[in-house]
């Protein structure tokens, strides 16, 4: 497959080191990471009358920073992690079948 965008000279290219399925799975983890500072400052700044969750609906955690952050961490990073492994896992099976691709 051609490259349509090519670095600017001098500079170099990045696509090689982090590019593809590396930067999907970092900018997975940067999400999720994202989603724990959310509930940690709604555990801090929210409304006082918030009510417990239930993470999957077994485990119940309190309104606290801790408890928020792990609980939209979990629901997210399974939420998009889920899809995200099977594609990553279809990916790499597709690369392997392909001539020429890896073992």
């Amino acid at each position: 497959m051609k490259r349509l965008i090519l670095p600017p000279p001098g500079l170099p290219d990045v696509s090689e080191t982090f590019g593809g399925r590396s930067f999907v799975v970092g900018f997975y983890g940067v999400i999720v990471t994202l989603t724990g500072v959310v509930g940690a400052v709604l555990g801090v700044a929210g409304p006082d009358d918030l009510t417990a969750v239930k993470l999957l609906g077994l485990v119940e955690l309190q309104p606290t920073p801790l408890g928020l952050a792990v609980y939209g961490m979990v629901t997210v990073g399974l939420a998009l992690g889920v899809p995200l492994a099977l594609v990553v896992l279809v990916s790499k099976r597709a690369d392997a079948e392909r001539p020429g691709g890896n073992t």
